[in-house]
């Protein structure tokens, strides 16, 4: 494999045509899969995992729409993307919040030891849990180029998805 890497955010059942499914979401499916199956260098996946207090949480209090509860089919990768991540034995990060810092360390741990020259990312929902994640990657390597293909990203609204491309433009992310 190569010096880069695709980390693929949160493509679950939940957030494409689940609890908090959209039109939008089921439109990049596609263009993700693509983007993974022909990638060269190494696919990370991540997963947004709760549990069953998730309404009892803060996440869970300002946004009530139980989701991805660990275990269940919602919190499952979507079908075409699970079958890769198994035949390509990739690592996947679950995450209880928006941002991986666990992604984050194991990613620097790579660049630290000379395995890692560029890091792209793409999912859902490019408003919360891309940008976070895209964020968190800068903030531990500040001169790695990390970039974004926004064709293989959707936001909670498109509107939301065009702010969150800004804002990672603003703070260096390349928005392919």
């Amino acid at each position: 494999m190569g010096k880069r890497v695709l980390v693929v955010v949160d493509m679950q059942k939940d957030f494409v045509d689940g609890s908090l499914g959209s039109k939008e979401a089921v439109s990049i499916v596609p263009a993700v899969v693509k983007k993974a199956r022909d990638f060269d260098g190494t696919v990370l996946f991540t997963r947004d995992t709760h549990g069953e207090d998730y309404m009892e949480t803060q996440e869970g209090k300002y946004l009530p729409v139980a989701h991805c509860i660990r275990g269940t089919e919602g919190w499952e990768l979507i079908p075409e993307l699970e079958e890769m991540k198994d035949s390509r034995k990739a690592q996947c990060f679950d995450k209880p919040a928006f941002g991986s810092v666990a992604l984050a360390e194991a990613l620097k741990a790579m660049y630290e030891a000379g395995e890692l020259e560029a890091v792209e990312l793409v999912g859902l929902c490019t408003d919360i849990c891309v940008v976070s994640n895209a964020l968190l990657i800068k903030a531990f390597m500040p001169e790695l180029p990390v970039s974004v293909d926004a064709s293989c990203c959707a936001g909670v609204t498109p509107e939301k998805h065009a702010a969150a491309l800004e804002t990672m433009r603003s703070c260096q992310i390349q928005i392919l």
